[in-house]
């Protein structure tokens, strides 16, 4: 049966490619929800949130007027309210409108189920021993932020009064339901903790309101939900967060507003799911990402806990359960992941602009890309998940290791034989516009890909222990253009049960950055003509118009006058480049160099530099992706040691090329290219 989230997901998407898990069960489920994404996850915002009388702004009825002065207050002797020592205490539902200041507190300890409505009119409250504004007991709160009001509140930077739970802990806190609203502004000053904290639902839908917190600054134990408004937050922790893990709690939803968030840790993090259909999205957490990102140095398996402490997460947005994202604006500057879920990720719309010290977006199981622009502008890995399904969307990725991973599914454990199972990591692409710069692995599947459509642009890596396609099982390729330059000593072409041709060409020389390689039929027609960002001495090149038994003609050099985009020529004609050969595409996958059509090395198509083991399809030392399997045990064993020894960086690319030789391997390395571009 598949996962919950994952069902939900695949709803989402409402992608076939997602199913090859599914029971029939599951099949004829998913088969039933044939609406479009976005209602979708409005139908599961629903579920879960209810906006209720009194959420949006009201005019103001049966209003109770009360001025504050500092250290008294004055209000009508038929008000439900009392005031004492500096303390006005609310005492039934209704609506109360403040004004003025007051050095003190307002609690709300309403003894009736009917909601008690703050209107805050132009009003500083200022608490030295305790939260400024506590609601201790109400069916509802409601605070509403007059149009042209300007407002404060603050608490105390150490309280008097605080019990062992640490309630309240927040400049505004809530024990029962609250909600914002208005068009007013408000500023909180959580000098103690939090800033605004509720232990059942928080929702925003109005007001220009302006957090300063400690540690967290908007929390709903249970519930944040925004529809509107604008939010400013500094925060020494989270920026808004949501800490329930029980079933069908703790849920994140925004339908629109903006937000500037500035978080010492996490800008957004759920407890559970998190739906975002709408708003701008400013976020930097942890400090921002470094000047440098790291190179070859892994992070924790997937499937793995990833937080030794919640103080030590610094990622953008970040969810326990699933992330479903449908539009928005979202500029990211992070020092972890930037998109982060511990379940899985669905998003199909949205502008992505995404800087981070380790992965642009991240899921443990399962992510699917529909639709949205993404700009990745710095990462370790770009996007990284245990099952990727990319079926549209334009991506600028760049990382400084792989570009796109997919690796380690999440175990799942069979309830009548309690076996633990392991599904295969797999790579899908159906549609899109994808560049990739990589410094390691351009697409790289510690399982399978699978590509019926799309285009892929793979530009890396320079290091030739690294390739810019890198499975380990199978890679069909049946449709779509993929363009793959990088270096030559671990290159891979696609496996045998591809529908759709293929050519690997290994140049003798490394050819520079920008240089075109031009393919073109025996009519002159362009196949693909492109442009690498970076050097490189291998290039794949698999189109719907390479046909098994046609002629063709590569190139190097020269101009095109058709349209560029991120390498990729369209249009135009080709002219001033140096043929490098003529041939006949004889097979799916055809190995070249110099000389013509040779030889791959053996297995789902991997090769060596120089077009496969000895560089000429005659024998020679080991090179390639799949030296390990000419090897004997000891020999295999010592060529692992040294490459992981090089992820780790414990070796450097001269000390492993001379490990190598001496065990008679010959891979011509480069220096590798972990420069950040300009931003």
């Amino acid at each position: 049966m598949i996962h919950k989230n994952m069902f939900k997901m695949a709803s989402v998407a409402l992608s076939a490619s997602l199913l090859f898990a599914c029971s029939n069960t599951d099949l004829e489920e998913t088969a039933e929800a044939s609406s479009p994404a976005q209602e979708i996850v409005q139908s599961e915002i629903d579920s879960v949130l209810t906006y209720t009388a009194g959420d949006e702004y009201e005019e103001l009825e049966n209003a109770e007027t009360i001025e504050l002065t500092g250290t008294e207050a004055d209000y009508a002797s038929s008000a439900a309210v009392l005031f004492e020592e500096g303390t006005l205490t609310i005492k039934a539902g209704g609506t109360y409108v403040l004004s003025g200041s007051l050095d003190g507190q307002v609690v709300v300890d309403s003894e009736d189920d009917n909601p008690v409505r703050i209107v805050l009119d132009g009003v500083s409250i200022q608490s030295s021993e305790t939260s400024a504004i506590f609601v201790e007991k109400a069916e509802k709160t409601i605070i509403s932020l007059e149009e042209g009001s300007e407002n404060r509140v603050a608490d105390a930077a150490n309280y008097s009064d605080t019990d062992d739970a640490d309630e309240p802990n927040a400049a505004i806190f809530s024990k029962s339901d609250l909600t914002i609203n208005g068009t007013g502004q408000l500023v909180v000053e959580g000098n103690y903790n939090n800033g605004i904290t509720s232990k059942d639902a928080l929702k925003i839908t109005g007001g220009d309101v302006t957090i300063f917190a400690v540690d967290d600054a908007l929390m709903g134990r249970d519930l944040v939900a925004a529809k509107d408004g604008t939010l400013t937050i500094e925060a020494g922790d989270d920026g808004i967060k949501t800490t329930n893990d029980e079933e069908n709690t703790g849920t994140i939803a925004l339908e629109g507003g903006t937000y500037s968030i500035v978080a010492g840790g996490d800008g957004i993090q759920s407890s559970a799911d998190a739906y975002i259909t709408s708003g701008a999205y400013s976020i930097t957490s942890g400090g921002g990402s470094p000047e440098t990102v790291k190179t070859n140095s892994p992070g924790p398996a997937q499937g793995t806990a990833t937080e030794e402490a919640d103080v030590e997460s610094g990622k953008g947005l970040k969810t326990e359960g699933a992330l479903f994202v449908t539009g928005g604006s979202f500029t990211v500057d992070s020092a972890d992941d930037a998109v982060h879920s511990n379940g899985d990720v669905a998003i199909s719309g949205g502008e992505w602009t995404l800087s981070t010290g380790e992965d642009g977006i991240h899921a443990d199981q399962m992510m699917v890309l529909d639709d949205g622009t993404f700009d990745i502008a710095k990462s370790y890995e770009a996007l990284e998940a245990a099952q990727l399904s990319i079926n549209g969307g334009e991506y600028t990725l760049w990382a400084s290791d792989d570009g796109i991973n997919v690796s380690n599914g999440t175990a799942t454990t069979d309830e009548d034989t309690t076996t633990s199972t392991q599904e295969e990591p797999l790579l899908t692409i159906t549609g899109g516009f994808m560049s990739v710069d990589a410094g390691g692995d351009g697409l790289d599947a510690n399982g399978s890909i699978h590509m019926t459509g799309g285009t892929v642009l793979v530009n890396g890596p320079v290091t030739d222990m690294e390739g810019s396609i890198d499975y380990d099982n199978t890679f069909t390729q049946e449709g779509g253009l993929l363009i793959a330059a990088g270096s030559s000593g671990m290159v891979q072409s696609t496996s045998e049960d591809s529908t759709q041709s293929a050519v690997v060409m290994t140049f003798p020389d490394i050819q520079e950055a920008g240089t075109l390689t031009h393919l073109e039929d025996s009519a002159g027609n362009t196949v693909a003509s492109f442009a690498p960002e970076k050097d490189y001495q291998a290039i794949y090149i698999s189109s719907p118009d390479l046909q098994v038994g046609s002629s063709y003609t590569l190139s190097v050099g020269g101009s095109s006058s058709g349209e560029e985009t991120e390498g990729l020529y369209t249009g135009g004609s080709y002219e001033g480049g140096t043929e490098v050969l003529s041939f006949v595409q004889e097979e799916i996958a055809t190995w070249l160099n110099e000389d013509g059509i040779t030889e791959a090395a053996p297995e789902h198509g991997g090769g060596g530099g120089a077009g496969g083991p000895g560089g000429d399809g005659q024998s020679g030392p080991p090179q390639g992706a799949n030296l390990m399997e000419q090897l004997d045990e000891e020999t295999a064993l010592q060529v692992e040691e040294i490459r992981a020894q090089l992820e780790a960086g414990t070796l450097t690319e001269e000390q492993a090329q001379t490990a190598l030789a001496e065990l008679g391997i010959e891979l011509p390395m480069r220096p590798m290219d972990d420069t950040v571009p300009a931003q």
